[in-house]
């Protein structure tokens, strides 16, 4: 008969392992009496999938192999791509609207072996909405729920964080600039500094060049001809005697030379531009009194955000029908997560029990990512996942 283990580690492993399995139960409850049908994708997924849509902080924590085959495939960092992806595998005619949940191992490595809030394998517990047509209503049952599963595991005291893509983009949009560069503003929404760093860039192109770049041969290129830039790049690098190398392709090479040689002859971005999109950024307020802040920042440059604001409000007051406390929400408009398929409301629950800056769930809207996938159509996507060991530690008081 074996014997109980009168190791203390090994006891206290034991007895995670038990509450986290509780704490499944009650997650799996409240997803399963909510209408959302458990789903369980496979661990294994192709890499090149998540490496282009995962954005660059999660992508240098994916852990990425090649198999026998050739085949390059990870260990999942998430569980909403592979939702999605099972989602786009079913009949679309079938399941047009699908509500999914989850609960199950991800994968992410961590510098120096991680630790207990930053563990390189944990479990994630969540739910993924496809498809709704009334997606505010999708949007604040989806916030609604997460708040309610992380209460009915037992945590008391936790913050609700708000941000919305849609607005950044409807800024974006509103002011004067080159297409390129929007998309170069929005990709690099997610890092603040690399943010600004780029605001410094198009406000002041000439002075923004990386040395050793040939600006002889990038004054040869015109974005206009494509075909005739990348004949020019090949001959040069033949001339240099410089073999490509690494990961770049001549196409990528010849991408980046043209938009530097485009961002050369465009006008800079004008200084006010810059620091309206600095100032919105440094927006932070209680969600309630979000808008008002917005609209008077936006106010003298007479920028219209007005439908953009109008989505953003009719969001709170569905989420507050849900039953969850708005009042007590912060907005900031700096904030969009860590994954770059987010387009439109995002929001994180954080337990003051582990700190600032350590969330236990959160997720958001993510309306292109089916077609990212390759469905090559949008479709209207919600989900939220939880932390479930953070939220444990959480529960348990912040003792790691």
């Amino acid at each position: 008969m074996a014997q109980p283990s009168t190791h203390p580690q090994e006891s206290d492993a034991a007895r995670r392992i038990e509450a986290l399995a509780q704490q499944a139960i009650i997650l799996n409850s409240i997803f399963a009496r909510a209408g959302f049908e458990p789903i369980a994708p496979p661990i294994l997924q192709p890499a090149d999938v998540f490496l282009d849509l995962v954005g660059e902080d999660l992508r240098a924590r994916t852990y990425v192999f090649t198999d026998a085959d050739g085949e390059e495939l990870c260990l999942r960092p998430d569980l909403t791509i592979p939702a999605c992806r099972l989602y786009l595998a079913r009949p679309p005619a079938l399941t047009p609207v699908a509500r999914y949940s989850y609960d199950g191992p991800v994968f992410r490595f961590q510098p120096g072996g991680g630790d207990a809030a930053h563990p390189r394998e944990f479990r994630q517990a969540g739910i993924e909405s496809f498809g709704a047509s009334d997606t505010a209503k999708a949007d604040a049952e989806v916030v609604a729920l997460s708040v309610e599963a992380v209460r009915a595991a037992g945590l008391r005291a936790c913050k609700l964080r708000l941000g919305d893509l849609g607005l950044f983009t409807a800024l974006l949009d509103a002011v004067e600039m080159p297409e390129r560069w929007r998309a170069r503003l929005r990709h690099h929404f997610w890092r603040p500094e690399a943010f600004r760093t780029q605001l410094r860039k198009l406000s002041a192109p000439e002075q923004s060049v990386s040395p050793g770049l040939p600006m002889a041969l990038i004054k040869q290129l015109d974005p206009q001809r494509p075909a005739d830039a990348a004949a020019l790049v090949a001959a040069w690098l033949e001339a240099e005697h410089t073999p490509l190398s690494g990961t770049r392709t001549l196409a990528e090479i010849t991408r980046h030379l043209m938009d530097v040689a485009a961002d050369l002859k465009a006008a800079p971005l004008p200084a006010a531009t810059a620091q309206l999109l600095d100032s919105y950024l440094a927006i932070v307020a209680p969600a309630r009194a979000a808008a008002a802040q917005i609209r008077a920042a936006l106010k003298r440059p007479g920028v219209p955000l007005g439908p953009a604001l109008d989505v953003f409000g009719d969001r709170l007051e569905r989420i507050a029908q849900e039953g969850v406390d708005i009042g007590q929400a912060e907005f900031s408009a700096s904030f969009g997560r860590n994954l770059e398929y987010y387009t439109g409301l995002v929001f994180e629950i954080e337990a003051p029990a582990l700190g600032a800056g350590i969330n236990i769930a959160g997720g958001g809207r993510y309306d292109g990512l089916a077609r990212a996938v390759g469905s090559g159509r949008d479709v209207a996507a919600v989900g939220s996942a939880i932390h479930c060991e953070r939220l444990l530690t959480a529960v348990r008081g912040g003792v790691r």
